[in-house]
């Protein structure tokens, strides 16, 4: 296998390097601050004033593949740059590159009919409005999707929905016009693939209630945020539907491929930005007579960082690769062993530099700790390890079984 970059690549690396350099590293703070000033869940100016000079700049909707409305990179063409995107959790937005937006984009193009492409996808594509997924539900272990026990029921020309369902990203960004979400549309079918479907509902259909937002490790992710929501006796007309009933749990399978490896190619970069930090720090600090640069420890994490950072950036190229040549459902085990690797990946060198910044590490003076929340996350989403390895397991154990 060759990972050797293209030369449109490396033209699109270096671009978006700049643009970081000049645009998105320097207004880290005013960002914040942003979020800071009065109503938290207010789209801030800094991200809507960066959208525009990205989309002028040419770096705008590289996550498509083979798209008429992206960049038409592939996988593995587009994981180094989202991992460039991903050293800054607010900066994939900028270049419209965000989640959920990009999963749910990628569903509309992949499954949804024309009159829904341009209410919904033409909007997303231009930055226009956020979306949501809504699929986790609270009362049921949701990494098994079969599990999701909200109801999708045919009233006449209508669908009538009803469920809670929990850390529903981007529910509560007032941006977030449409809602995907997962129910079951015959609960009492054979395969229990086959029970769920996917509807569209726009934000203001009436019965559609969110009822809080939901921290994450004390972190409310504004103005972007994670909901809990309520759909009570929600009506949806009938040409909302995705693809046809029965078809959710396929449609799933579709999104997450992607997604997934999207997260990992994230944290690559937010790995490599924590080592940065940590490397640096350890220059600058003395104790107990001599630099922390100097000292075994810090050496040895510094080193076990630097191989644990590459083996994994040379997986999820893997990933990208198999999915790109063989398509994602033969890349499956490779997919699944990424998600695994990346974030425990991502959460150990994150920890080791929280270490050696000292209390700091552990304050919003420096982004580690925050990091580190949204790392620590994504050891669920997108399907928790347990899940993944339990996969991993059976597809290697299969090799093995006599025929």
């Amino acid at each position: 296998m060759d990972f050797e970059y293209s030369d449109r690549v490396k033209d699109l690396q270096k671009r978006l390097i700049a643009f970081m350099d000049e645009q998105v590293y320097p207004n880290e703070k005013r960002f914040a601050d942003e979020v800071a000033e009065g109503d938290r869940w207010q789209p801030t100016k800094v991200v809507e004033e960066l959208k525009a000079k990205a989309k002028a700049a040419g770096l705008w909707n590289l996550f498509l593949p083979e798209s008429r409305h992206g960049a038409g990179l592939s996988n593995t063409e587009y994981a180094p740059l989202c991992e460039i995107m991903g050293r800054v959790p607010w900066a994939p937005e900028v270049f419209n590159c965000n989640a959920p937006d990009t999963g749910n984009m990628e569903v509309l193009e992949r499954y949804g009919t024309p009159e829904q492409q341009e209410r919904w996808l033409k909007p997303l594509l231009n930055g226009e409005i956020r979306s949501c997924f809504a699929m986790t539900e609270p009362d049921v272990a949701s990494s098994d999707a079969t599990n999701i026990s909200s109801s999708i029921v045919r009233d006449g020309d209508d669908y009538v929905l009803n469920g809670r369902k929990w850390w529903s990203s981007g529910a509560n960004d007032p941006r977030c016009a449409v809602f995907i979400f997962m129910g079951k549309s015959d609960p009492n079918n054979a395969s229990r693939h086959s029970q769920q479907s996917m509807i569209l509902v726009p934000r203001d259909t009436p019965g559609l209630k969110i009822l809080r937002h939901l921290p994450v490790f004390g972190y409310d992710d504004a103005p972007h945020g994670h909901g809990e929501l309520l759909f009570d006796n929600v009506r949806v007309p009938a040409g909302n539907m995705l693809l046809g009933e029965g078809r959710g749990f396929e449609i799933a399978q579709g999104r997450l491929g992607p997604g997934r490896i999207h997260h990992c190619m994230r944290l690559i970069g937010l790995a490599e930005r924590a080592l940065e930090l940590m490397c640096k720090r350890a220059l600058g600090r003395v104790a107990f007579g001599k630099p922390v640069a100097e000292q075994t420890v810090t050496l040895e994490r510094i080193a076990e960082a630097r191989i644990d950072i590459d083996q994994c950036r040379l997986l999820t190229l893997n990933a990208a690769y198999m999915m790109d040549t063989v398509g994602n459902k033969i890349a499956a085990k490779q997919i699944a062993m990424i998600k695994v690797a990346a974030p425990l990946m991502a959460c150990k060198v994150i920890d080791w530099a929280m270490q050696v910044h000292g209390g700091g590490g552990v304050s919003d003076d420096f982004p580690l700790a925050y990091a580190y929340a949204q790392a620590r996350t994504l050891r669920f989403a997108d399907g928790p390890d347990e899940v993944h390895r339990n996969q991993i397991g059976k597809m290697e154990l299969a090799r093995h079984i006599s025929r």
